[in-house]
């Protein structure tokens, strides 16, 4: 076990970034909804003010090397095996019409970022922190802009 506790798998890192998540959510008075099971191309169902519901994916950030920005990936990957035979192949699927929003923690920042699936690309999202070296702000998308 350790002085600090077990070594930290990476289903115990999304299930930390899914409860901050979930507590973000709430304190900003969203009701939040969990689906039972893991079919789900969604970890999240939140009800808006309105008594719309939107279906959130849950994601870990981090902070990139050069600390201008955090990232999360905005698809899935895996391997699927067609036969015992062949090779596996790397498959990536985009959440493009299965989710409305991406929720991402950053452990580093400690903040939660709502972030809507249309917003970004396909495979992975960048959120700046700090000003680019150009000082370019066409199309730079703030960290801020997305806090919840």
């Amino acid at each position: 076990m350790g002085l600090f506790g077990p070594r930290r798998h990476t289903d115990r890192t999304g299930d930390v970034s899914e409860a901050n998540i979930a507590a973000r959510l709430l304190q900003a008075g969203y009701v939040v909804l969990t689906p039972y099971g893991k079919q789900h191309r969604y970890d999240l169902v939140i009800e808006d003010a309105d008594g719309k519901f939107w279906r959130i994916q849950c994601k870990t950030a981090w902070v990139v090397q050069d600390g201008s920005s955090i990232a999360f990936n905005a698809c899935s990957s895996h391997y699927s095996y067609v036969s015992t035979k062949s090779m596996g192949v790397h498959k990536r699927e985009d959440y493009r019409g299965q989710v409305e929003y991406f929720a991402a923690y950053c452990e580093t920042t400690d903040k939660v970022y709502l972030v809507p699936v249309d917003d970004v690309g396909l495979t992975q999202v960048r959120l700046r922190l700090k000003p680019t070296k150009n000082k370019q702000e066409k199309n730079v998308r703030w960290a801020t802009d997305y806090e919840l």
